[in-house]
C-alpha cells in the first residue's frame, strides 16, 4: 500500500466532484468520508483501483491518493493527477467571469473543476450510450454495458476493452434494452477503434475544430457527442453544447425566460464566455441538479 498528498493550485470543490461521480452507479464514492474509487489501466495487461480522497476544503484542498499497487507509481499518481486536474488554478476562470453576466452563478457555485472520465474509450461509449436519452434511463444502459461486459477489480468496474465490445453482436446490446442504431454505433466505433483505424489518444494533440471535424465522421458521433467526449474525456476548456438540454433548461432558469432559449441564441450569449465556456457548461448545469 502507498499513499501520496497532494495540494491543488487553487480553489476546488471536491465534495460537488464527488456528488458529480456519484450519479453514475458504476463509481464508487462515499460523499461522508469523502473518497471515490478510481478504477486505472495501466497497460493493457495490468489494473488497478485506487482511492482518491478529500483531506481539505474548497479553499484549501489537498488530496490523499492510494493503492495496494506497487508498481508504476509515479504513472498512476500522474494519471490521477491529470484526470483530476489539479494543477489547473480555477481562480483564473472565477475572475474571468467576476465582470460577466454570469457573476452570480461562479459566485455561488465557485470551484468548480472539470473531471475527466477514467479513460477515453470509457468516455467515448458513455456518451454514445447516453445521447438522447434522459439521464436515469442513460445511467441504466451504461451500467448494463459494464456489468455485462465489463469487469470488477476490488469492487470498482472497469469498462470492456474495446477488442472485447468489437467482437459482440448488435444482438448482444439489445438484449440489453439497446436501440439497433444504438447498438451498432457502440459496436463499430469500438471495432474502429481494435482495428487501430481510430487512435483516440491521437486527438489529444488536435485542435478541438479538427477532433469536430474528424471524429464528427463515424457514425453515430455527432456534434453534442464530441463535445461532450472533449469536455470530459481530453478536459478541454473551451466548449459549450448550445443543443443540451440541460444547458437550455439552465439558461431559460438564469435569464428567467418563459421557454427554453434556442440553439442559435445560446451559441452567440455563449460567444463572451470563451475561453472558458466549458466551465460556464458546467456551472449551468450545476446549477440546476438540485
Amino acid at each position: 500500500m502507498w499513499k501520496e498528498y497532494y495540494h491543488a493550485a487553487g480553489i476546488y470543490d471536491f465534495d460537488y466532484t464527488l456528488q458529480r461521480l456519484d450519479m453514475d452507479p458504476l463509481i464508487n464514492v462515499n460523499m461522508k468520508e469523502r473518497w471515490v474509487d478510481v478504477p486505472v489501466r495501466i497497460d493493457q495487461d495490468n489494473k488497478c483501483v485506487v482511492r482518491v480522497k478529500g483531506e481539505g476544503t474548497t479553499e484549501k484542498p489537498v488530496f490523499s491518493v492510494m493503492s495496494d499497487y506497487d508498481e508504476d507509481q509515479d504513472v498512476v499518481f500522474e494519471h490521477i493527477r491529470n484526470l483530476f486536474q489539479w494543477d489547473r488554478d480555477l481562480q483564473d476562470v472565477e475572475d474571468f467571469f467576476e465582470e460577466s453576466d454570469l457573476a452570480r452563478l461562479f459566485f455561488t457555485y465557485a470551484g468548480t473543476p472539470i473531471v475527466k472520465d477514467f479513460h477515453l474509450y470509457d468516455s467515448l461509449m458513455k456518451v454514445i450510450i447516453h445521447q438522447q436519452l434522459n439521464m436515469k434511463f442513460a445511467y441504466t444502459l451504461s451500467t448494463r454495458f459494464v456489468q455485462k461486459f465489463g469487469e470488477q477489480v476490488d469492487g470498482s468496474w472497469f469498462y470492456p476493452k474495446p477488442e472485447v465490445v468489437a467482437k459482440l453482436d448488435y444482438q448482444d446490446l439489445k438484449d440489453l434494452q439497446f436501440s439497433q442504431r444504438k447498438a451498432e454505433y457502440v459496436i463499430d466505433t469500438s471495432r474502429l477503434i481494435a482495428n487501430g483505424e481510430l487512435e483516440l489518444g491521437a486527438f489529444a494533440k488536435k485542435s478541438n475544430e479538427e477532433v469536430m471535424k474528424e471524429l464528427g465522421k463515424v457514425r453515430g458521433v455527432g456534434p453534442w457527442t464530441v463535445q461532450n467526449w472533449l469536455m470530459f474525456g481530453l478536459g478541454r476548456e473551451d466548449l459549450f453544447p448550445a443543443a443540451d438540454v440541460g444547458i437550455q433548461n439552465a439558461l431559460k432558469k438564469e435569464w428567467r425566460m418563459e421557454e427554453k432559449p434556442k440553439k442559435d441564441v445560446i451559441e452567440k450569449a455563449a460567444q463572451k464566455w470563451s475561453p472558458y465556456r466549458s466551465y460556464a457548461a458546467l456551472t449551468l448545469w450545476r446549477s440546476i441538479e438540485g
